[in-house]
């Protein structure tokens, strides 16, 4: 998965929890989940408040801050695979001939070197971040001269108003009718567009919603979808009941900012990456045995994935071979995506238990095909 941008900006605290907080809300750094401060969450007849469930998200979506990291592309890590490797099994608190006979790599003393081979790479790092913030901090000095990171940010601005040009030639080719071919789908793309679109809006006006369908319908078809868009993007505002709609203007702390902030583009973009429902098996490929599982969030098989590999996997009969098999001896597979329906009164998970009851049927994993307890029939 690649990394938000908003995962650089925070602080070393904040990246090591993979959670930040802004205006009585907190964010996933990983995935842009969110949950509001105050307000208390159920999970499995449990309740959290907004911190432990941020917690428990994390756990369950994407099994620890480490282990999502150490999956992103070595080019965001500078971390061979091998490296990465290690540092996983260096992570689940083996030793070094413990990460020897796993890895069969060389020796015990081959291992050692490896881990002073990672140290020293930390001593680097923390070398290279202490001569950036010494670099920034000499920008900030009246009487400094342009530094390299400076004349990079002046050509990056000028990139940016090139790549910005291109972005809405792109998608609003005919200037002078400023009708919009489509909507873009990257993030990026999307709030270039929407920001120039609402330049066509009086400051000083507060309008009906039929005079917003009428200036918005004349630039895309589907004139609602680009309504909601501006509000969701924080570039109109408008009455709650939707009586009037005004263009936004920021606050003196906005107009500092250069782009939209970055916690609501990461709100917007995750409520956008609808997550999937649907039935997944975990099969023993030693022993052909599988458990059929089913959740409302296809994703949520990585926090499965990494209790495997702790070695704490919560179903007895699995977990009992796999204190015999060890954790390589097991693969995720997903089985059937939930379809949802918009029909009155259909529910999620009335639909996910019968897709589930379908796949228990299909395969039958009970007793010696599997590790599914089979349910006593009335």
């Amino acid at each position: 998965m690649k990394v938000l941008d908003e995962f650089w900006s925070a602080s070393p605290a904040e990246q090591k929890q993979g959670i930040v907080e802004q205006k009585g809300h907190l964010f996933c750094l990983l995935c842009g989940e969110e949950a509001e401060q105050g307000v208390i969450y159920p999970v499995d007849g449990r309740f959290y408040d907004a911190r432990r469930y941020m917690r428990h998200h994390i756990e369950q979506e994407h099994g620890s801050v480490f282990l999502h990291l150490s999956h992103l592309d070595k080019k965001l890590t500078g971390l061979s695979e091998h490296q990465t490797t290690l540092l996983r099994l260096f992570f689940e608190g083996l030793s070094d001939a413990e990460v020897q006979q796993q890895t069969g790599i060389g020796s015990t003393s081959t291992i050692r070197n490896h881990r002073f081979v990672l140290k020293e790479k930390e001593r680097q790092a923390k070398v290279f971040l202490v001569m950036m913030e010494l670099l920034k901090e000499r920008d900030q000095q009246p009487d400094a001269k342009p530094s390299m990171s400076s004349r990079e940010g002046s050509r990056k601005s000028s990139n940016e108003q090139g790549e910005r040009e291109a972005i809405l030639a792109k998608y609003v080719p005919d200037q002078s009718s400023g009708a919009l071919i489509r909507l873009p789908r990257k993030q990026k793309e999307k709030q270039i567009v929407l920001a120039e679109i609402a330049k066509r809006f009086d400051p000083e006006h507060v309008y009906t919603e039929p005079e917003v369908n009428e200036i918005l319908q004349a630039i895309y078809e589907d004139y609602v979808t680009l309504r909601r868009y501006l509000v969701d993007y924080s570039l109109l505002d408008r009455e709650s009941d939707g009586s009037g709609y005004w263009l936004r203007q920021p606050t003196e702390q906005e107009k500092g900012d250069s782009e939209m902030d970055r916690r609501q583009e990461l709100k917007l973009q995750y409520k956008e990456t609808k997550p999937q429902a649907g039935v997944y098996q975990i099969k023993n490929v030693k022993n052909g045995k599988v458990l059929i599982l089913s959740s409302p969030n296809l994703k949520t098989m990585n926090g499965k994935k990494f209790m495997l590999q702790q070695g704490n996997f919560p179903n007895p009969l699995l977990q009992k071979e796999l204190e015999e098999w060890g954790s390589d001896a097991f693969e995720f597979e997903v089985l059937e995506v939930l379809e949802e329906k918009k029909e009155p009164g259909y529910k999620v998970s009335d639909a996910l238990e019968k897709l589930e009851e379908k796949w228990l049927e299909k395969v039958q994993p009970f007793n010696e095909r599997g590790y599914n307890q089979e349910k006593k029939r009335k």
